[in-house]
């Protein structure tokens, strides 16, 4: 089941529970967007479509993709569409960026913040969600996968400072989301046994997660920088 689809037919506390790496964007994203001044001017780099752009009715939501992730998606709330290595802004004209699993679709990573990094103003934020143990998705535009010190050797090359770095919970929940997987993977003559056999384990491992303390099993991370 999609986390849409979730979102539609099951309990909040229960899509939370499951679906933590999901629920933790939209937290993360409101979080940032809270943290900012009204009308200041933010670029959603990667924004597909544009589904954060809600969470940013106080400021200037600037959304921009290159429109090739997905042949489903509407790409019609675009305010740009642009390769992001090349954008189409001045110099220090954005207060503000994010980048929600986006990065691991990026041929040239480095080149792409160092972009970012021209149009934001000094002193300026960018929020980064990357996965970290995730499927292959979006193919064949899925390149990469990021630990803690890849993103922070990046940000730190690209001329950002890491001012706050958080895991997707770790191994246990993880571990959940694969039996899910697993749920969605079986014939279908198989689902309602395999949905018997895995679910009940899916549904009590994230409450086992604070066993992990260094979380380096995780789905992903969220990251905040600042521009130096």
């Amino acid at each position: 089941m999609t986390y849409e689809r979730a979102r539609r037919v099951l309990p909040v506390w229960l899509v939370r529970h499951v679906y933590h790496f999901e629920s933790m964007i939209e937290d993360e994203v409101a979080r940032f967007a809270a943290g900012l001044a009204g009308g200041a001017r933010v670029l959603d780099a990667g924004a597909g479509e544009s589904r954060h752009a809600e969470a940013f009715a106080r400021q200037q939501y600037v959304g921009v993709d290159l429109a090739i992730g997905d042949a489903a998606w509407n790409y019609r709330r675009l305010d740009s569409i642009a390769d992001l290595e090349h954008l189409p802004f001045p110099d220090a004209s954005f207060d503000a960026a994010l980048m929600i699993v986006t990065i691991e679709h990026l041929k040239e990573p480095a080149a792409v913040l160092a972009e970012i990094g021209r149009v934001l103003r000094p002193g300026a934020v960018i929020l980064i969600v990357a996965p970290h143990q995730w499927e292959v998705h979006q193919a064949p535009h899925d390149y990469f996968r990021y630990t803690r010190h890849g993103l922070e050797y990046l940000l730190g090359k690209t001329g950002f400072r890491v001012v706050a770095l958080e895991p997707a919970g770790g191994l246990f929940r993880l571990l959940s989301r694969r039996l899910l997987a697993a749920v969605t993977l079986a014939p279908a003559w198989l689902k309602p046994l395999a949905l018997l056999a895995f679910a009940p384990a899916a549904l009590v491992l994230p409450w086992l997660d604070g066993w992990d303390g260094n979380r380096d099993n995780t789905l992903g991370y969220s990251c905040t920088a600042e521009k130096l």
